[in-house]
């Protein structure tokens, strides 16, 4: 069993799954916009290089991603977070960093009872994010 995680972005898929791919790795395995596929003629329309799916190919998990449309406006994202765990606190930090450029920290990059770093943000494409170093 593989769990995975599919976010809504506000036109940004392509430019976000880019960036996840250039900061953890991995394979960007689709990106399939709204115009190339049967049945979505008025939502090519409206949303004309809009991405319909976008998969980020991690290995144990994908991240995956689309662009709202006039259907299904964008409402952000609440009430869950994307989690990377790592065992290196430069990483860790490293991490933290990127995602954090642009966006806004919740909670800084620190000590924990649970973690020797743990830290929350929400990057530039609106996706809540927390690092734990264990």
């Amino acid at each position: 069993m593989r769990i995975n995680t599919y976010l809504s972005f506000d036109g940004t898929t392509r430019e976000a799954l880019t960036f996840y791919r250039g900061l953890l790795g991995g394979e960007l395995t689709a990106m399939m916009k709204f115009s190339e596929m049967p049945g979505c003629e008025a939502l090519a329309e409206a949303v004309p290089d809009g991405i319909m799916h976008g998969c980020l190919d991690l290995g144990a998990m994908c991240i995956m991603g689309t662009d709202a449309t006039p259907e299904h406006p964008y409402a952000g994202i609440e009430g869950a977070h994307v989690v990377i765990d790592v065992d290196d606190p430069a990483r860790a930090a490293a991490l933290f960093e990127a995602l954090a450029s642009g966006g806004a920290v919740r909670m800084p990059l620190g000590p924990t009872p649970w973690a020797r770093q743990y830290g929350i943000l929400v990057d530039r494409f609106g996706v809540p994010w927390m690092i734990n170093c264990t």
